[in-house]
């Protein structure tokens, strides 16, 4: 575990006990540690595999692929090159990619989007701001790199190379904000960002999804609250194929957002109250990601040979 990732989590603990005694003292709530194991609609957590390439050491983000079967994506946090990394269910070596184009500053999440035609292509979210000094944040997307027997077990020393990557340079309309959540919706393809915050809501933003032209501003359109303390500080986030569904999760949990019978306006979904899912034993959790059906949502943690747990809906 890095020194980085150690300083986040501490803070968490840290700034979440101090938080809780004071919240706690003045209200009588229950701690999200008390509900039902395996959350609302969920079977319990389990861990079906472990991440086996020696070179993800901050697996900060994951994505199922939705152009072919047991394939997911992950990358690290800042401090690798840009790289991305394909591995299955059990958490096998399928593969390293380099990406041209593209820079690592603080990659903090990874998102598949489906064209129209059939097409898979992968996005990249270096967005994250730990020290709040960047003002200008960027969005990478390549094609899909196919997966095969050629790939496989590759590293970094003997990586394949993506397509170019497209760029989506953004910046914020007020005050700068550290990120760890990207969502493309399914259909639109429009880009949400979900800040992350120690002590306020976590707040969405939308992009449209121009890649290639000037500096877009993100558009603010709605404030979440996870049930947990802090109540803002969310580290990775998915959305089901239909677009009905949005999975989100901090170090510690995960909280899924449901959009109402009959209401097709996706932003309704940011509304909603999050209910909770136990992800299982994630010691710094920041990666969680839906199967094409959105009935299996799977995670995992940094750290090396990490695993990967699943959590199936009843």
């Amino acid at each position: 575990m890095s020194s980085k990732t150690i300083a986040k989590f501490s803070l968490f603990v840290i700034f979440g006990v101090a938080t809780a005694s004071i919240f706690w003292g003045c209200r009588n709530i229950e701690p999200t540690s008390a509900k039902q194991p395996g959350g609302n609609g969920f079977f319990p957590p389990k861990t079906v595999g472990k991440i086996t390439n020696p070179d993800i050491k901050e697996a900060s983000g994951l994505a199922v692929s939705k152009c072919q079967s047991n394939v997911m994506w992950t990358h690290n946090d800042s401090g690798d090159e840009a790289f991305i990394y394909a591995v299955d269910a059990a958490g096998n070596n399928l593969g390293t990619w380099r990406v041209p184009n593209a820079q690592n500053v603080d990659w903090e999440d990874i998102a598949e989007f489906k064209d129209r035609s059939g097409k898979c292509f992968v996005y990249i979210g270096d967005i994250g701001n730990n020290g709040g000094k960047h003002r200008i944040y960027s969005i990478y997307r390549v094609p899909e790199p196919v997966v095969s027997p050629a790939n496989r077990d590759t590293t970094r020393k003997n990586a394949s190379q993506t397509e170019p990557a497209q760029v989506l340079n953004f910046d914020y309309p007020e005050a700068v904000h550290d990120a760890e959540t990207l969502i493309v919706h399914p259909s639109t393809g429009d880009i949400y960002v979900l800040s992350k915050s120690k002590r306020d809501p976590s707040k969405v933003f939308k992009l449209s999804p121009v890649f290639g032209g000037d500096t877009q501003t993100a558009k603010e359109i709605a404030e979440i609250k996870v049930p947990s303390i802090p109540f803002g500080l969310l580290t990775g986030g998915d959305v089901s194929n239909d677009g009905r569904r949005v999975a989100l999760c901090d170090y510690l949990d995960g909280y899924e957002l449901t959009l109402p019978a009959g209401d097709n306006n996706f932003e309704d979904i940011w509304k909603q109250e999050p209910v909770r899912i136990d992800l299982g034993p994630r010691d710094t959790g920041e990666a969680v990601a839906y199967t094409a059906d959105a009935n299996t949502i799977y995670a995992t943690t940094e750290g090396r040979n990490a695993p990967i747990i699943e959590v199936r809906r009843k």
